[in-house]
Formats: C-alpha cells, structure tokens, sequence
C-alpha cells in the first residue's frame, strides 16, 4: 500500500548529542522550510494505508475455518493489541528523545538502537526483513494463484503448472519495479495501488451480500482449537503496519490526539475486517476459497477485479521490498544502491513463492511467526526496558504478559501453520 509500511524499517541512526553538524548543515544554512504536518482526517487516511493489505483477502477463508464469531474475536483481539503495541512504541521514543540523548529516533530500528544499542537495532532489522520478504511472497503467491485461475483453461500445462507458469512471468516487471531507487518515485504508483485495492474490496463485499441474501448457505460460528491458531496468525498479519506508528506520530500536526485517533482508525479497520470475512464466509460457506476473489465466478467483473488486485499487488510489491533492500545495502553496501542485490533478493521470494500452495496458509506462517516478534514482542520489551523503573508493577507486569504472550502465540501458531501448510502439499 502507500506511504506506510513499505518504509517501516530501520533507516536512520539517532544522533549523536555531541554532534555540531547535522546532515552537511552548519550555523550559517538557512532555515529549511516547515514541513507541512497532517490533519486528523489525513492522518485517519494515513494510518488505513498504512495497516489494510492484501491480508484481508484471506480472512473469509479463514472465518470459514475457525468460525465466524471465533474469527471476528480474534480481529477485534488483534487489533486491540496492535494498537496498544504501537503507542508503546510512542511512549517510548517520547521518553527517549531529547537533545542531550538521542534527538531524532524517527524508526522502529532507530529505536531499538536508543534501547537496547546495536543488538536491538539488529532484532528491529531482522524482523522487518523476514516480514516485509514474507509479506511480498504471500504477495507473488496471491498473483500466481489469481492467474492460474483465471485462465486455467487457455493452454495446455504439461511441463509446468500454472501457477509456476504465471509466477515467472511476473519476473520481468519484478526486476524491473524493484531497481527504481527510492520510494519517491514510486510514490505515484502506490497512490494508484490503494485506489485498486479499496475498490476491489468494495466490489467484493457488495458482492458476497447479495449472494447471502440470495443463497444462505449454512455456517458454522465457532471452530476447533487448531484452526483457532491458525486464524490468530492470519488476524496478526492483517495488521500489518505497526513499524510505521513513529512515522505516522511524526507527521501528525496535534500529536496529543495522535492516540485516539489511531485507536479510532484501527477499530473501524477491525469492524471492516470482521465484515468483509464474515460476510466472505456467509456468501460461499465451506466452499470459500483461501483468496476470496476465486470464488467470484467467470464473469467480467470477476475477471477485472482479480487482474485490477494482481496489478495492485505487483506495484505494492517494490513499496514492500524498500526496507528490506534498506537494511542489506546498509549492511553489505555501505548504504548505496545496489541493483544485484535487489534482483537476487527477487530471485530468492520467486523461489519461495514456488513452494508455497497456499496462499492463506502461508499467511498465517508469516502473521504467527515474525509479525508476533515485531508486533507485539519487540515494543511490549523495548517500553518494558525503559521505563522498569519507574512503571507499577501492573504496567510491568502488562508488558511481561504481552511478551509471553507474543511468544506463545508465535510457537503455536508457526506449529499450526506449518502443519496445515504441509498437509496441503
């Protein structure tokens, strides 16, 4: 999606409180001029960009294993905490940022750095690649599924399967995406990706209503525990923009709001969500499909919102990948651009993507694995370390739970996922 969580890495180093030159400037350069911050409205916009991705297209699936009451829990619950998460992050840069320490911590990683020195800026940087990297091969699974089943039919596949056919077709318009150099120029094409995927997802709600009013398929409410598991990493995922909680914070105009406005932002995401998937779930019962535009059917307008989502997410795909291409030329480029690198790491998700049948499934890997670790893991400690003392011991014992409680739900929820992606192998 847009200017959001294609750029939640770990750019920038705090600065030096014994620095006299910032970024080439001295006594004598003039006054740049003031960045023009966002309004409430423009930072509700910001922040639905930033956290609504392709994941949703998974949640009717998803709703019609675990249930549809279990599955809408699970949003509400996800999205409870992801909120809660990322004003952790806030409260700590806001205790952490001053002049005399660290005068600008404008990333996740920066962050880790001011907590926890190199080591955490290292967790920030492993943590981003893996699910940033996870979010885009979901992606390419999502493209090569879609086609596959669009036109299954047009050729005769006896080398290849479809979906292997049609994911390497995507290479050279990856390659390509993927060498523009900075988000800047990208900048355009995320603006026409979001305008794609808003429209799609109302296309398909509209749709899947009137086919519950017409049919009324039998649903279930509730699910087992294991499908349960699996959910929880699929909601997890469906939040995806917790590393863009200090950006967004940072180009608010009245950040004393900032907090409830992105606790109103992110219950009206979690009430669309629970919506969408039950209403997925409703229409098509146990034949919901893991993407729930394959279920729409032949037509023309079927046809034109799967190609319009696979367009969309072959844009969003470089946005995703900037951060991750960020932090290895950092490491292994002294910070300049490097288009082998690039296209190997482009390589490398075509490869994954290969292996991977499903795209749901494959969801929940990344949600319950990495997006626990970032999402939940990695704030509830850094806010944990720097303010232990001086919290109550309620507060610590809050962010101790939410610690266990990331690693619990990633354990079980990797097992689960990874059960259900090799029995569908």
């Amino acid at each position: 999606m847009g200017v959001e969580k294609k750029s939640s890495s770990s750019s920038s180093s705090p600065s030096s409180p014994n620095s006299n030159v910032v970024g080439g400037a001295t006594e004598d350069t003039p006054l740049l001029r003031p960045i023009e911050l966002s309004s409430q409205p423009k930072t509700v916009a910001n922040v639905f960009i930033a956290v609504v991705g392709a994941g949703v297209l998974g949640l009717p699936y998803t709703f019609s294993k675990t249930g549809w009451v279990t599955g809408s829990i699970m949003i509400l619950g996800a999205a409870a905490l992801t909120n809660h998460c990322m004003m952790l992050l806030v409260y700590t840069r806001r205790k952490l940022q001053c002049p005399f320490t660290f005068s600008n911590i404008s990333s996740f990683g920066d962050l880790g750095f001011a907590v926890c020195g190199s080591p955490g800026r290292f967790a920030v940087d492993l943590m981003i690649i893996l699910t940033q990297a996870g979010f885009c091969v979901g992606y390419t699974i999502f493209i090569g599924n879609t086609l596959a089943h669009l036109f299954i039919n047009s050729y005769n596949y006896t080398v290849i399967s479809p979906k292997t056919l049609y994911i390497w077709s995507t290479l050279p318009f990856q390659l390509g995406l993927n060498a523009i150099p900075t988000l800047t120029l990208l900048a355009p094409l995320s603006i026409f990706a979001d305008i794609i995927q808003i429209g799609a997802m109302c296309v398909v709600l509209v749709e899947d209503v009137s086919l519950f009013m017409t049919y009324m398929p039998p649903v279930k409410p509730f699910g087992t525990l294991s499908w349960s598991l699996y959910g929880l990493g699929v909601a997890v995922y469906s939040f995806e923009g917790v590393g863009m909680a200090l950006p967004l914070e940072s180009e608010t105009r009245n950040k004393s709001k900032y907090g409830k406005v992105l606790s109103l932002t992110m219950f009206l995401i979690a009430f669309l969500y629970a919506a969408f998937g039950s209403f997925g779930y409703f229409a098509f019962g146990e034949n919901t499909e893991d993407i729930i535009t394959s279920n729409l059917g032949k037509g023309w307008l079927s046809t034109v919102v799967q190609l319009s989502l696979c367009v969309n997410l072959l844009i969003t795909l470089p946005l995703m990948m900037q951060p991750v291409y960020e932090v290895f030329e950092r490491r292994f480029w002294e910070g300049c651009y490097c288009l082998w690198i690039r296209w190997l790491l482009v390589f490398v998700l075509i490869l994954i993507a290969l292996m991977v049948p499903n795209f749901t499934d494959f969801l929940s890997l990344v949600g319950s694995s990495t997006c626990c670790i970032l999402g939940f893991v990695l704030p509830a400690l850094f806010h944990y370390l720097t303010f232990k003392d001086e919290m109550e011991r309620k507060e610590a014992y809050k962010d101790i739970g939410i610690i266990a409680l990331g690693i619990i739900l990633g354990v079980l929820g990797t097992w689960s996922s990874l059960s259900q992606i090799a029995s569908s192998s």
